[in-house]
């Protein structure tokens, strides 16, 4: 009893917690995971955590004992209840007495408890589970969270234009936001983390690496295409929250916090406050760049971009060692294997030597003279280096390190052919790019409705273009300031973009497919300063053309 009672003082009123810190008191909860029965314990705790998840609120220790039991553990019911004294003992677990009716004389003598997790035994547990399991989940570029925080930005698009918004909806979503943001980012530095260590480059099978190589490049380029286009969104979705009163959504979120608890002093509710104003900043700092900064969500398309040219790089080494037929780590491993399976040290002393060849003086490399002395006159190679006449090395070899043997010259490798093939692979993808650039030079600035059919080249390029004029533009900013002006990787296009703002759609259409979305003025620009020799893309305003211009 005097256990129950101790228990319950725990949860004294003037103990309820108020945002304190813990004492180190409540911190003997996790005892049980350094004790010398640490798995039992683990195993009581996990079942009665599993218990509450089936809002079973008490447990009895025979069906503690049936528990264990279902999990594969054998356990008797006295080791049981020694378990259960000290998880309580620690203040894992709260003791209450069974008032149930007994059954035989044993059980009336017997003092008989129900047992059921304690709030800091609670949170020991979970803490632990959340541990193990960020060891274990996978990295990856979830290209799903950015469609669910596009969603939830829509609606609490629509909150913030409400006269009274609805303050647990407005909380649920922006806990909801926050939490598949903190998932997105977690998930990624994993993935980025963890790309270099994914393949073992001595170990892996030649076909099953450029397999992987293959669906990584896919989907690191997928994940990269859709994050430039739904950084876009997520950008203008902010900029509009912001504008119909973002600061009102977040006091509402934060009230919310505060709804439950007994009391509420302005200090808790400052740090509140606070809290969301800053998770507000974090998330709209992970998609806008700051004015001093990159945005998060550059950074992070940055390093998946890196990561296809260090995957390619692999790939080579592979290829390399697939011609040149050389190893030197795996040579080392296996002159290691050879060393520790020979029978005795002066079998090993001749493999040293085989291997090596670092005793006698005869490993350098002389000039004729030299050999030619020592032909007259041998020098055994048991004498020391202080008692053997010096070695006559040759000028060449002590300056530069080099010695160039004597005889005829290696052959040189014919390779014209490889050269021309390079030379015409070039030339095509020139003609290709000159072919791209003259489809999407326009005339002036026209609308994207109007571009017409792209070949695939050409769209390739348009995509490229399109996307980093949208990932540049500005949300929220008004007049013509919102025109962008950006140019391509190689420096030779130049796109201007201006949103048309009359909530048209524009379709381009290619071989593959429709690419609709909101539609914009547009004007291309070719910044080679050279005639690409092709009659220049026709667009819907060429349908009309004034008399000189037919009778030029």
């Amino acid at each position: 009893m005097d256990t129950v009672t101790g228990t319950i003082r725990q949860y004294d009123v003037g103990q309820i917690n108020t945002g304190e810190c813990v004492s180190t008191d409540q911190l003997t909860v996790f005892a049980y995971l350094t004790a010398e029965k640490a798995e039992r314990y683990r195993q009581v705790m996990r079942a009665f955590l599993h218990a509450k998840q089936r809002f079973v609120l008490h447990l009895r220790p025979d069906e503690v004992v049936t528990s264990l039991h279902d999990d594969g553990t054998a356990v008797d019911r006295d080791g049981v209840q020694t378990l259960l004294a000290q998880l309580v003992e620690w203040g894992n677990l709260r003791a209450d007495p069974d008032t149930a009716e007994v059954a035989t004389v044993e059980e009336f003598y017997r003092a008989r408890f129900l047992y059921q997790l304690t709030l800091e035994g609670e949170a020991a547990e979970r803490a632990v589970a959340h541990f193990e399991d960020l060891l274990v989940v996978p990295g990856e570029l979830q290209t799903s969270a950015l469609a669910d925080i596009q969603e939830l930005l829509a609606e609490l698009l629509g909150l913030a234009r409400a006269e009274a918004p609805d303050p647990g909806k407005v909380h649920r979503s922006l806990t909801t936001l926050t939490t598949r943001l903190e998932e997105l980012t977690d998930r990624a530095r994993t993935f980025i983390t963890g790309l270099q260590r994914t393949v073992d480059l001595h170990g892996i099978d030649l076909e099953a690496f450029l397999a992987y190589k293959d669906r990584l490049i896919e989907y690191l380029e997928r994940f990269i295409g859709d994050l430039v286009v739904a950084q876009g969104r997520i950008a203008t979705l902010l900029a509009d929250i912001d504008a119909a009163g973002s600061a009102r959504l977040l006091a509402l979120a934060a009230e919310r916090d505060l709804a439950d608890r007994l009391e509420v002093t302005e200090a808790d509710r400052a740090a509140v406050h606070a809290r969301w104003s800053d998770r507000w900043a974090g998330l709209t700092a992970w998609f806008v760049a700051p004015t001093d900064d990159r945005a998060q969500a550059d950074v992070l398309r940055e390093r998946a971009r890196r990561a296809i040219p260090a995957l390619l790089q692999a790939v080579s080494q592979i290829n390399q060692r697939r011609v040149s037929r050389t190893d030197r780590p795996a040579d080392l491993r296996t002159l290691a294997r050879w060393f520790a399976q020979c029978p005795s040290d002066a079998d090993a002393h001749r493999l040293w030597r085989a291997a090596f060849g670092l005793s006698p003086s005869r490993h350098l490399k002389v000039d004729g003279d030299t050999l030619d002395a020592r032909a007259d006159e041998p020098v055994r190679a048991s004498i020391s280096w202080l008692d053997a006449p010096p070695l006559q090395v040759s000028p060449q070899l002590r300056r530069t390190g080099h010695y160039v043997r004597r005889g005829r010259p290696a052959s040189i490798v014919d390779r014209s052919a490889e050269k021309a093939l390079l030379a015409r692979q070039a030339e095509l993808e020139t003609a290709q790019l000159a072919d791209a650039r003259a489809q999407l030079v326009t005339d002036g600035t026209v609308r994207l409705s109007e571009l017409g059919h792209l070949d695939p080249a050409a769209f390739g390029a348009f995509l490229d273009l399109l996307g980093e004029a949208l990932s540049a533009s500005a949300p929220g900013v008004a007049g013509p300031d919102r025109a962008v002006r950006v140019t391509s990787a190689d420096g030779g296009l130049e796109i201007r973009l201006t949103p048309t703002d009359d909530d048209r759609q524009a379709t381009i259409v290619t071989t593959d497919g429709a690419l609709i979305g909101p539609d914009h003025h547009v004007a291309i620009v070719d910044l080679t300063g050279t005639d690409l020799g092709r009659p220049r893309r026709a667009t819907a305003a060429d349908d009309v053309l004034v008399p000189e211009e037919v009778g030029a």
